[in-house]
C-alpha cells in the first residue's frame, strides 16, 4: 500500500499504549474497539486528534500563537500520513437556553431566509392576505379603482394610540397642510384643538381632494409619494361617494384594516434578535414560575426555624438582617409562626419593597438600604450562576411556556408570515421525520414566484433534514433545546452537520456515535458514516456495538485488559479475517467469533406477586399509557430513540414516587394516579451526569476512600514528625496542595479560537501537592503515588485495610478496576460516572425493598464489562429488590426478567407500550422492532 493511503503510527505510549506501532487505512470506516479502559480513546483521541490538533496549530503565525499557547506533542515517535482531522465526541452541546437543534445545524437560518423572501403575510384582524406595493403600483391602482371619482388621499399618522396631539397639528399646520381627519371626521387644522388624552385615537393627514383621471397621472404620483412620505410608508383612499376607506403601503398592509407590517427580514424570524424575540420570555419560551407552596411548604413553622425552604434556618447573613429589619416596621417575629405573619409584611418578604430599610442594631454599622425580596434571590443568571446555585433555585423554580408567545419564543407579527399555511414556529416543532415529508411536498404548493426564491434554499433544507433522518434522529425537532440532548443525540447532529458540510481528505474520529440508538436505527448511522468515506474521508470509531464492527473496512483491538494491563494491539486488519486470531488471544473476537458469550438466563424469576402501577401517563408524546410494573424482578425497558422511554420512567415514574417517598419536589409529568408505592420503602436513581465538574473530584473523593486514605496517611511516622494532619493530604484545601493548580494537577489555558485546553501543571508535575506533603510514605508510596494507582492495584496495596478495601472492591465488581484513584472526574464518560455511583450503591446496605432505576448503563461497555454488570445488577434482584434499566443492548434484553416495549416508532408516532411480558412473549409480538431483534437473539436458545 502506498504512504499517501495509510496512516502510519510509530511508538505510541500515550496514557497506557504499550509503544505500539501500526498502519490504518485511509478513506475507509476504521472501528477501534477493546474493553473499557484498554487504551482505545488514548489511541484516538489523546493520540491521533492531539496531534491533528498540535499541527493545525504550528500553521498559524506566531502572532496568533501567543494568544492560544502551546500544545504538548504527544508521547509518540512519529505519525505520517496524517490528514486534517475533525474529532466528534460525546460532550454535550452546553447549557445555553437559547440553543436548539436548528440552530446548531443551520437548518433554522435556512428557514428564517426562506421566510423572509417566500413567505405570505396574512392580518391577524381580518385573516386576509396581506400586500405591499410600489408606488407606480398605487397609481395604477388608484386610477383604475378611482377614475372619475371624488377621492381623500390619507397619510395615517396616529394608530390607536392615545394623546392630545396638540404638537402634531402645530408642526403639520407650519408644513402647509390645512385638514386632518379625526377619528373618522374631517376638520381643519386651525380649528383642531387638544384631543382627550385618555381616549384612543385615529388621526389621518388629509395630502389631497382630487377625481383620478389618466391625465392627472403627475399630480396623482405627487401626492402619493407626499402621502407615503408622512405616512411613513402608507397612505389610505377615501371614497367620497361611499365612504369606503381602502388602504396601500410600501410596507406589507392589510387592505380592510390599514395595519401595517414591516418587510420581514431574516432577522424577523430570529429568537435570538431583539426584532424577532418574544419581549415577555426574551426569546427563551420559557418563563420561570416560583412555587410558594414548594418555597414556603410548611406556614406552622418559623422564618428562624427554616420556614422559608429556600433560606433554611437562621444565620447571619445579609438577608437575615433585612428580615430583621422588616420585622421591626410591620411588627412580626422571626420566631412566629409565618401564618401569623400579615399579608402586607409576607408580600414584602417576597417581592421586596422600594422603602429604605434601616440596618443593624448599632450607629456604627447601620445603614440605609431597600430590600429586593427573598424572589428576587430566585431570579438567578443561569449565564453567571454556579450549578450549586442553580440546583437549588430549581427545588423551587419551574419553567413554563411564555404566556405570551406559548413557547414560540418569537414576537406575534413573525407567526402571521405563513408559508403553505405554516408559520415558523409550527415548522419548528414538527418532528424531523413529518417536516422532511412536508418540505418534499412542498415545491407544487408555491407560486411561480416562490418557487423561484426558495428553489435553491428548499435543495439545501431537503439535504440537510435528510441527513439528520439518516443518523435515527427523526424523532426530534428544530425547537429541541440541546441542553436536552443526551450525548450520544448531540453527536449525531454534529454528525449529520459534517456529512452536510461535504468536506473531503478529512480524518473524522467518532466516540460510539451508537450510543442511545436502537438496533433498527444503528443501520441507518452506519449507512451515514460509509457516506462519509464515500465522500473521500477517512472514518475512525471508537465504538463496542457488533453490528458496526462487522460492518468496518478495517478492524483494531487494543487489550488484553484494562488500564496497566491493556494498551497492546491484538488485532489490525480487515473483520473478515478475524478467524485466523487463536482462542484467548482477544476477548472482542472471541465474542465476534462466538467461543464466548453471556448467556441466556436459565429461568426468568417470577417475582414477588406485588407491582406498583402507573395510570393515565400523558406527558410528552405518552398517550395515556397504564404501567404495571412487577416488583421483584430486574425489568426493562425498551424501545426506539424517542419513544416514550425516558418521559415515562424518568420524568413521570421516578419523581412521583421520589415525591411520595421523600417529599422531593421535583416536576412529573401529567399522570392520573399510581398505586403499590408501598410495595417498595426506597428508590434510588443512578444516572450518567457527571459525578463532579472540577477535575479534583475523582473516584476517591466520590467513593469517600480519599477520607480514610487520608487518616492512614496521618498516622505514620512521617506524618507524626512533621505535625502533619489528616487535612494535609487534602487537594481541596490550602496547606498541603500545590497553589499553582490549586490541588488539580492541571492548569486551563484558554486557546482563545479553539477548545480550552488542559495542560500539567509546571510548579508540581501533575502530582498535586507540595514537595514536603510527598516526602510523607506509607508503604514506601506517597499521597500522589497512590491516587496514581489503578483500582485493581490499590484492592492489593489497601488489602490489610478493610474499610477501604471494600469500598475499592465494590468498584472492582462493577468493571472499573481500570480507572485510577486520582482520575478527573471531567475525562469520565457518563457510563463510568453511572458505574461508580452503582459502586456507591453497592457499597450501602440495601432494604431488600429497593426499587433501583438505571439509564443505558451499558454506555461504554464492552461485551465482557456487560458479563460483569450484569452479575452484579442480578445479585441487587436477587436480594428481593427490583432492577429497571432503560436499554437498548440486546444482550441486557435478553436477560431481563419482564420487558416494557414502547412505540412503535419515535416522536408524535410513539407513546404507547407496544409489549410487555417476558422477552419471549416481547420476541412473539407483532409491531415490536425490539421483539423483531430479539427473536434472532433467542433462537439460539
Amino acid at each position: 500500500m502506498a504512504e499517501s493511503e495509510q496512516i502510519e503510527i510509530a511508538g505510541a505510549r500515550v496514557h497506557n499504549l504499550k509503544d505500539i506501532d501500526l498502519t490504518i487505512p485511509r478513506n475507509k470506516l476504521v472501528v477501534v474497539t477493546g474493553l473499557s479502559g484498554s487504551g482505545k480513546s488514548s489511541l484516538a483521541f489523546d493520540t491521533i486528534c492531539a496531534e491533528g490538533q498540535r499541527r493545525y496549530m504550528d500553521t498559524l503565525s506566531a502572532y496568533a500563537r501567543q494568544y492560544i499557547g502551546v500544545l504538548e506533542r504527544p508521547d509518540i515517535d512519529e505519525i505520517r500520513g496524517l490528514s486534517p482531522v475533525i474529532a466528534i465526541e460525546q460532550k454535550t452541546v452546553g447549557r445555553n437556553p437559547r440553543s436548539t437543534v436548528g440552530t446548531i445545524t443551520e437548518i433554522y437560518d435556512f428557514f428564517r431566509l426562506m421566510y423572509a423572501r417566500a413567505s405570505q403575510a396574512f392580518s391577524p384582524e381580518s385573516g386576509k392576505e396581506m400586500v405591499r406595493y410600489t408606488d407606480e403600483e398605487i397609481v395604477d391602482l388608484i386610477l383604475s379603482h378611482y377614475d372619475g371619482r371624488k377621492v381623500i388621499l390619507l397619510a395615517p399618522l396616529v394608530r390607536g394610540r392615545k394623546g392630545h396631539y396638540r404638537e402634531l397639528f402645530v408642526q403639520l399646520q407650519r408644513k402647509g397642510f390645512s385638514q386632518v381627519r379625526i377619528d373618522g371626521q374631517l376638520c381643519d387644522l386651525a380649528e383642531a384643538g387638544p384631543l382627550d388624552r385618555y381616549k384612543i385615537h385615529f388621526v389621518e393627514l388629509v395630502v389631497d381632494k382630487l377625481v383620478p383621471r389618466a391625465d392627472d397621472r403627475k399630480r396623482i404620483k405627487d401626492s402619493v409619494v407626499a402621502a407615503l412620505n408622512q405616512g411613513k410608508g402608507s397612505l389610505a383612499v377615501l371614497s367620497l361617494d361611499d365612504g369606503n376607506l381602502q388602504h396601500f403601503s410600501r410596507n406589507l398592509v392589510c387592505p380592510d384594516t390599514g395595519l401595517s407590517f414591516d418587510v420581514p427580514a431574516p432577522h424577523t424570524f430570529s429568537f435570538n434578535s431583539p426584532q424577532g424575540a418574544c419581549p415577555h420570555c426574551r426569546g427563551l419560551g420559557t418563563v420561570a414560575r416560583i412555587d410558594l407552596d414548594k418555597l414556603i411548604p410548611d406556614r406552622s413553622r418559623s422564618i428562624a426555624e427554616g420556614g422559608i425552604a429556600f433560606l433554611g434556618p437562621q444565620r447571619s447573613n445579609t438577608t437575615f438582617r433585612f428580615l430583621e429589619a422588616l420585622s421591626h416596621r410591620y411588627g412580626f417575629s422571626l420566631h412566629a409562626p409565618i401564618s401569623e405573619i400579615s399579608d402586607e409584611a409576607l408580600q414584602v418578604i417576597l417581592y421586596g419593597s422600594d422603602d429604605l430599610l434601616r440596618i443593624g442594631s448599632s450607629d456604627a454599622d447601620m445603614e440605609m438600604s431597600t430590600f429586593p425580596g427573598i424572589l428576587a434571590r430566585l431570579s438567578l443568571d443561569e449565564d453567571t450562576e454556579s450549578e450549586w446555585k442553580l440546583g437549588k433555585r430549581d427545588l423551587f423554580v419551574e419553567e413554563t411556556p411564555c404566556p405570551v408567545c406559548g413557547g414560540s419564543r418569537l414576537k406575534a407579527e413573525a407567526l402571521y408570515f405563513k408559508i403553505d399555511g405554516k408559520n415558523i414556529a409550527e415548522v419548528s416543532a414538527m418532528d424531523i421525520t413529518t417536516l422532511y415529508e412536508w418540505i418534499c411536498a412542498l415545491p407544487p404548493r408555491l407560486s411561480p414566484r416562490q418557487l423561484k426564491i426558495a428553489e435553491d434554499i428548499l435543495k439545501e433544507l431537503r439535504a440537510r433534514i435528510g441527513f439528520l433522518k439518516d443518523v435515527g434522529l427523526e424523532y426530534l425537532s428544530l425547537d429541541r433545546a440541546t441542553r436536552t440532548l443526551s450525548g450520544g443525540e448531540s453527536q449525531r447532529i454534529r454528525l449529520a452537520t459534517q456529512i452536510g458540510s461535504q468536506l473531503v481528505n478529512v480524518l473524522y474520529v467518532l466516540d460510539e456515535p451508537s450510543i442511545g440508538l436502537h438496533q433498527r436505527d444503528n443501520r441507518k448511522l452506519i449507512e451515514s458514516l460509509k457516506s462519509l468515506r464515500d465522500a473521500g474521508n477517512s472514518v475512525m470509531v471508537v465504538e463496542h456495538d457488533e453490528e458496526m464492527m462487522r460492518s468496518a473496512d478495517h478492524l483494531v483491538d487494543l487489550g488484553p485488559g484494562a488500564g496497566d494491563k491493556g494498551g497492546y494491539l491484538l488485532y489490525n486488519g480487515r473483520p473478515d479475517a478475524i478467524g485466523t486470531v487463536a482462542e484467548g488471544c482477544s476477548l472482542t473476537i472471541d465474542y465476534l467469533l462466538g467461543r464466548r458469550k453471556i448467556d441466556i438466563p436459565a429461568q426468568r424469576r417470577p417475582g414477588n406477586g406485588k407491582a406498583i402501577t402507573l395510570r393515565g401517563a400523558r406527558g410528552n408524546n405518552l398517550k395515556d399509557v397504564t404501567l404495571q410494573l412487577p416488583l421483584g424482578l430486574f425489568v426493562g425497558v425498551s424501545g426506539v430513540s424517542g419513544s416514550g422511554k425516558s418521559s415515562l420512567i424518568s420524568e413521570t415514574l421516578l419523581p412521583v414516587i421520589s415525591n411520595k417517598l421523600y417529599r422531593s419536589k421535583y416536576h412529573i409529568l401529567p399522570y392520573d394516579r399510581i398505586e403499590g408505592i408501598a410495595n417498595i420503602d426506597k428508590i434510588i436513581e443512578i444516572d450518567q451526569s457527571p459525578i463532579g465538574r472540577s477535575p479534583r473530584s475523582n473516584p476517591a473523593t466520590y467513593t469517600d476512600v480519599m477520607t480514610d486514605i487520608r487518616r492512614l496517611f496521618e498516622q505514620t511516622p512521617d506524618a507524626k514528625i512533621r505535625g502533619f494532619k489528616a487535612n494535609r493530604f487534602s487537594f481541596n484545601v490550602k496547606g498541603g496542595r500545590c497553589e499553582a493548580c490549586k490541588g488539580a494537577g492541571l492548569q486551563l489555558i484558554e486557546m482563545h479560537f479553539l477548545p480550552s485546553a488542559q495542560v500539567t501543571c509546571r510548579e508540581c508535575g501533575g502530582r498535586r501537592y507540595k514537595p514536603d506533603t510527598l516526602a510523607v510514605k506509607y508503604k514506601g508510596k506517597n499521597i500522589s503515588e497512590v491516587l496514581d494507582m489503578t483500582i485493581s492495584q490499590a484492592v492489593a496495596f489497601f488489602e490489610p485495610i478493610p474499610s477501604i478495601a471494600q469500598k475499592l472492591r465494590t468498584l472492582e465488581e462493577v468493571g472499573l478496576g481500570y480507572l485510577t484513584l486520582g482520575q478527573p472526574a471531567t475525562t469520565l464518560s457518563g457510563g463510568e460516572s453511572q458505574r461508580l455511583k452503582l459502586s456507591a450503591e453497592l457499597s450501602r446496605k440495601d432494604t431488600g425493598n429497593t426499587l433501583y432505576l438505571l439509564d443505558e448503563p451499558t454506555t461504554g461497555l464492552h461485551f465482557e464489562d456487560i458479563k460483569v454488570l450484569l452479575g452484579v445488577l442480578q445479585r441487587l434482584v436477587d436480594k428481593g429488590n427490583t432492577v429497571v434499566i432503560i436499554e437498548h443492548n440486546l444482550d441486557v434484553l435478553k436477560s431481563v426478567d419482564w420487558l416494557i416495549d414502547l412505540g412503535p416508532e419515535g416522536g408524535a408516532a410513539g407513546g404507547t407500550i407496544v409489549a410487555a411480558g417476558t422477552p419471549e412473549q416481547v420476541a412473539a409480538t407483532p409491531g415490536s422492532y425490539t421483539g423483531l431483534f430479539l427473536k434472532e437473539i433467542l433462537k439460539d436458545r
